[in-house]
């Protein structure tokens, strides 16, 4: 069976049960593979019309998992994560690069994702000279993008992931060229001299926030909330998370103080950033919101935030 175009499937064309109960069960394969199965390759990455190449190694041994990914073009770039946490880098394109890969690192959960994706089988493929299954992943709604997934037969693994817009149009790629389940040596997984620790945070995860949004999309919800000093002023920026267990996104609030600032929006392969100036009772703020999800949705998060007392009275 050849893969059908996942524009094809979002139109409805293929509506079998018994594929979407096949995709479902691929799905909880690959959630439990990406913390158990152990791996090199190479991969490319494009986005927004640019290519490059890396190579990576994973080690899961049951108690942890340690990651080692290096750029292959370009300046040299690398990152160490161990249990998804970053230890070291060389550079923020690497690292970029990693958070990028949509279905890498993440504790999925397919019961709570098909809420708001349905997962279709789509048919046999081959990436990097294995045996694979393509499945799409279809959003229920506007408010998020689809992917056509190939996964490894052998281990339920991305071998290839094609995120697209609601017309079909390629937004970003990730696939393998080179794929090894063999044992990897631990002198691969130790990082060079030029890869830069970086510190552990400690500070535990919150969703106190003098901010709230009054509309989100569908099934996305607060991860997280903090406050870190601005990069371009004195200001302290207020930061807010929000995810709907695959798709993520994020707010900067930033107080003008009188400075003049327009709006703008941009769109660089699927990450989208939209800033809108908000007034509240303390002057006006700029609202940035930042992650790969539609122009639309992104602006209107940004238009909905409101201080919480302001919010409360509402």
């Amino acid at each position: 069976m050849r893969v059908l175009p996942l524009y094809v499937v979002m139109g409805g064309w293929l509506s079998m049960p018994a594929l979407a109960a096949d995709a479902e069960s691929w799905m909880g394969r690959l959630a439990a593979a990406e913390q158990e199965q152990s791996y090199a390759g190479t991969f490319v990455y494009e986005r927004n019309g640019s290519f490059s190449s890396h190579s990576v190694w994973q080690q899961a041994d049951g108690n942890r998992v340690r990651e080692r990914l290096l750029q292959l073009d370009g300046e040299p770039a690398e990152v160490l994560l161990i249990d998804g946490q970053m230890r070291c880098a060389s550079d923020d394109l690497a690292a970029q690069v990693r958070e990028a890969h949509a279905w890498h690192g993440q504790r999925l959960d397919p019961k709570a994702l098909s809420e708001w994706y349905e997962f279709r089988e789509i048919g046999d493929s081959r990436v990097a000279g294995r045996s694979a299954v393509a499945l799409a992943v279809v959003p229920r709604d506007q408010h998020r993008y689809g992917f056509e997934l190939h996964l490894d037969r052998e281990t339920a693994l991305p071998l290839k992931s094609l995120m697209l817009n609601e017309k079909g149009q390629l937004l970003e790629r990730f696939q393998f060229t080179h794929f090894s389940t063999d044992a990897v040596s631990a002198a691969l997984l130790e990082p060079s001299q030029s890869c830069k620790t970086v510190s552990v945070s400690k500070r535990e995860a919150t969703t106190a926030s003098m901010w709230r949004s009054d509309w989100l999309p569908p099934g996305f919800r607060l991860l997280d909330a903090n406050e870190r000093p601005s990069p371009a002023s004195s200001e302290t920026v207020s930061w807010l998370s929000y995810g709907d267990g695959l798709a993520k996104f994020s707010v900067f609030l930033e107080p003008l103080r009188g400075a003049l600032v327009d709006d703008a929006r941009t769109q660089m392969g699927p990450t989208v950033a939209v800033s809108k100036r908000i007034s509240t009772a303390d002057g006006d703020v700029m609202v940035t919101v930042v992650g790969e999800i539609p122009l639309g949705t992104a602006e209107r998060v940004a238009l909905s935030m409101r201080v919480a007392e302001e919010q409360a009275q509402r």
